[in-house]
Formats: structure tokens, C-alpha cells, sequence
């Protein structure tokens, strides 16, 4: 179960209980409130001993000595003070984090010497604390900590000592909205599929009703009106029915066109008649991780009442080999009209963009459009698990997901599109087919999906090596990252807001 810290801002001054934590850049000194909160001089000497030289996220930890006014003092290494940019404080946050689970006062000084700790950097640190504390274990009935007599997560009280805790209250109250819908994201990636199907998906996100959001959910019926054969050809091998899910948050000002999100939410991708391997099959209840990050960066958009209009949409459906499941051959019509001849039923996600994406253009003549989806294999290939593959038919757009990707830690890699590829995915039967062969295999996904954006500014991220699975870090140790949240809603923050 997660145990959150609970945070809070006050003046900086001497902690009298619990753990203190003191932050020391690169060849600098303690700030001068370690004189107070440890008289004898022991911190200075448990650094010189350590040979503690103010390395990014090095930790020096100290038994308080007598007459100290804590029972315990970290110093932490803040790294080089002029080049601490905003993600390194959410490392810095998830390090101290990780060494004060099991304590349940803590004090962090946000004062050190030769470094600026404005309240976006002070957010931050606490944003990574927030996150590092996630823990999806809601299925074990004996925890951990149970078997290996290690010390559970405390019900933490966090004071972050500042020189301005006013502002860096208001700057908090949007970060932990940010963070929220983060992990919001990371639990609908890691519930299991038997639990998360596409009807209880549209429930979770029908729950962000409560924070403002506007929620319509399209049904079976609803979508065959509205000719969304492309989506509805990969559902109808499972018995759980498909849904759409539009969210709306109406934070501009009325005359403002619309941003939009889409997702894609395969609750489970068998691969259908094309069936995958056994071996990992499991993972692939992680395959409506672009759905996840839309639905959590909804959450996060209001909750920090986002100045913006903007427009989130899930499809949501499930890929299962039964007797009623496309075959390879098919042939269906999508919502624009195109036809799809279907070579792979694996290739299916593209499938179920299509028609939303579609549906999104004509309904809500967006600014832009941005869909996110665990698409492709190939991309894993191409750029591991460290960034994002970014297909873009717009080099504006592309750029800001770019720098909002460096400023965030969502990190993205802007991959090449052009006629070359497009000709990979036409067909002797239909107007096009869903896979176009080994070679470029990204690139092809992409062009598919480039075919029902028409002139709107877009940009499709192939998130599959980034969403779950991905390499434990500083703020995640979560199977299911929350990949695209921050991303997103600094995209929003920095570019689109009124």
C-alpha cells in the first residue's frame, strides 16, 4: 500500500525532532544552519571523513550526536550548484526519499550554499519524494516488509524548510496535482487485465467528473453509428465490450480552440488471431499505457486548474483470439471511410488511433493533436527505454514536446517520416494495409496514423519502451511509469495556456 508523505512549508530554523537533511553542492560547505542543529561540529567531521565531496545525490548519514537538537542528520550532495535543473530536484527529492521511508518526522533544509532553491525547484524535491513513495502492492496479502523484517513506510510528516514557504505552497499545490495524475496512470498500467477492462477503465476515468472534468463515454452501439469499424474490428473477438472515452476541461477562456490527447487502451493485446508468443505475454496488460498517461494528465490539468481547453480520448478495448476475432485478410472500413486491409491482428492499437483520432479531428477541430500509444516493438530497437520515439508532421510542435520532454525527465527522440515509408503500408485490396513488413517498422505505424490527422498539427509517441517496464529511477520504482504526464502538462504549462 502506498504511503504518501505528507508535505509542508515553513522558514528555515533548527529542527528539534526526527531526521534532518541538509543539501551541500559540489565543493561548497553546510549551509550555516548545521552550527545549530548540531553545536559540536560532527557534521563537518563525518564529511571530511567520508571524504564527502557534494556529489549529485551522495548521502553522508549521521547518528546525531549528544546535544544535537535531531536524532539523525543526512547531508545530501546536490551536484554542480549553476547547472541543478528541475528534474535533478526530483531526483534529489526521490534519494531522500528512498533513506526516510521509515521515518516519521522528517525536515529537509532547502538552503545550500552557492545554490538558488527557488519554490519550482522546491516543488520539484517534493514532487520526487511524492513519487518515490508509490508502491502498487495492493494484491499481496503479506507484504514485503512482513517477510523480511525490513522497516515499513512511515505515515511521514515532511516540513521543507524555505525562505519563502508562501510560494512555494502555491507552486506545490500544482505539482502534487501533477504528481497525482502520475500515479494515477502507474495504477491503471498495473492493475491486471481480469481487473481493468475497458468498461472498468471508462469508470476510473469517469471519476475525474469530481475535479471538473466533463465525461462522455460512447458504447458498442454509439460507436457502429458512428462507422468506427477500424476500433470495433479489434474488440470484437472479446466479450468485454469496447468504449470511448472523451474527457473535456474547459480551463481558457471560451473562444479558445481546444488542445487534444489520445490514447490508446488495449486493456489486454493477446496479438488476437496473430497470437503472440507465451513468454511475457503478462506485460501486455500494460498496452493502454497511452491511455493511462491521457486519463493521468486529465487528472493533472485540473487539479491544478490548467488554463487551457483540452480535450483527452481514450479508446478502449480488448485484443482476444475467439471464434467471433478478425482474421488476417480482413478488410474494414474505418470512420474517415478508408479502407483497411488487416495482415496482422497484432498491429491493432494503430487500428483502434485511427478512428479516434478521426473521431477527434471532426468533432473538436483541435489546435493540435497528440496521440500516445505502447505501439511498436521496433521502437524498444531503436531508442531502448530511455526516451519516447516522436513522429511529427509538424517541426513547431515537435520542438515544444522536445523541450517539455528535457524539462520534465519525459525525454523524446524525434524519428523521420516521409513518402518512402507511406508507400510500405499500401494495398492491392483496400487503401491501405495495417503493417507494412519488418523494415522501419515505427516509421510505418506512424504513417498509418498520419493518414487520419488530415492538415491538423500532430505528433504520434510510440511510448512502448517507456511506459511500463521501464528502468527504475530516482522517483520511480513502479513496474508502470506514469510515462507522458509530466510531459504533456509542461507542454500545456509552457505553451498553450491563456
Amino acid at each position: 500500500m502506498t504511503v504518501l508523505p505528507t508535505i509542508s512549508f515553513s522558514k528555515i530554523s533548527a529542527p528539534k525532532k526526527g531526521t534532518a537533511v541538509i543539501l551541500v553542492a559540489k565543493g561548497g560547505k553546510a549551509p550555516a544552519i548545521a552550527a545549530e542543529i548540531d553545536p559540536s561540529g560532527n557534521i563537518a567531521r563525518a564529511m571530511d571523513v567520508s571524504k564527502f565531496k557534494g556529489k549529485s545525490k551522495s548521502v553522508v548519514d549521521i547518528v546525531a550526536p549528544a546535544g544535537a537538537s535531531v536524532d539523525r542528520i543526512l547531508v545530501v550532495g546536490v551536484g554542480e550548484g549553476d547547472s541543478v535543473k528541475e528534474g535533478d530536484w526530483s531526483a534529489l527529492g526521490g534519494t531522500v526519499r528512498a533513506k526516510t521511508a521509515s521515518d516519521k518526522n522528517l525536515t529537509v533544509i532547502l538552503d545550500c550554499d552557492g545554490v538558488e532553491i527557488a519554490p519550482d525547484a522546491a516543488a520539484a524535491f517534493a514532487q520526487g519524494m511524492v513519487l518515490r513513495a508509490y508502491d502498487f502492492d495492493k494484491y499481496k496479502t503479506k507484504k514485503k516488509d512482513d517477510e523480511d523484517g525490513g522497516d515499513k513506510p512511515a505515515a511521514q510528516k515532511t516540513t521543507l524548510m524555505v525562505d519563502s514557504p508562501s510560494d512555494c505552497k502555491k507552486v506545490w499545490a500544482s505539482a502534487e496535482g501533477v504528481a497525482r495524475g502520475i500515479m494515477l496512470a502507474r495504477d491503471l498500467v498495473n492493475e491486471p487485465a481480469n481487473i481493468l477492462g475497458p468498461v472498468e477503465f471508462a469508470a476510473r476515468a469517469e471519476a475525474l467528473s469530481a475535479l471538473g472534468v466533463e465525461i462522455e463515454i460512447l458504447t458498442e452501439k454509439e460507436m457502429k453509428k458512428l462507422g468506427m469499424g477500424a476500433l470495433l474490428g479489434v474488440a470484437q473477438g472479446s466479450v468485454r465490450p469496447p468504449r470511448l472515452v472523451v474527457m473535456k476541461w474547459n480551463g481558457g477562456k471560451a473562444k479558445d480552440q481546444p488542445v487534444a490527447f489520445i490514447g490508446k487502451g488495449v486493456v489486454f493485446d493477446t496479438g488476437g488471431i496473430s497470437i503472440k508468443p507465451a513468454g511475457g505475454m503478462e506485460d501486455m496488460k500494460g498496452d493502454m499505457g497511452g491511455a493511462a498517461a491521457v486519463t493521468g494528465l486529465m487528472h493533472a490539468l485540473a487539479a491544478r486548474k490548467a488554463k487551457a481547453n483540452v480535450i483527452g480520448i481514450i479508446g478502449l478495448v480488448e485484443n482476444m483470439p475467439d471464434g467471433n476475432a478478425q482474421r488476417p485478410g480482413d478488410i474494414v472500413t474505418s470512420m474517415s471511410g478508408q479502407t483497411i486491409e488487416v495482415i496482422n491482428t497484432d498491429a491493432e492499437g494503430r487500428l483502434v488511433l485511427c478512428d479516434a483520432l478521426w473521431y477527434c479531428k471532426e468533432t473538436f477541430k483541435p489546435k493540435f493533436m497528440i496521440n500516445l500509444a505502447t505501439l511498436t516493438g521496433a521502437i524498444l530497437i531503436a531508442l531502448g527505454q530511455n526516451r519516447a520515439g516522436l513522429f511529427s508532421n509538424d517541426d513547431e510542435l515537435a520542438g515544444q514536446l522536445y523541450e517539455a520532454g528535457e524539462a520534465s525527465g519525459d525525454r523524446v527522440w524525434r524519428m523521420p517520416m516521409g513518402p518512402e515509408y507511406d508507400k510500405m503500408i499500401d494495398s492491392k485490396f483496400a487503401d491501405m494495409k495495417n503493417v507494412g513488413g519488418r523494415h522501419a517498422g515505427s516509421i510505418t505505424a506512424a504513417q498509418f496514423l498520419k493518414r487520419y490527422v488530415g492538415d491538423v498539427p500532430w505528433s504520434h509517441l510510440d511510448i512502448a519502451g517507456t511506459a511500463m517496464a521501464s528502468p527504475a529511477s530516482d522517483t520511480n520504482q513502479s513496474w508502470g511509469s506514469g510515462y507522458g504526464v509530466r510531459l504533456l502538462d509542461r507542454l500545456v504549462a509552457d505553451y498553450y495556456e491563456s
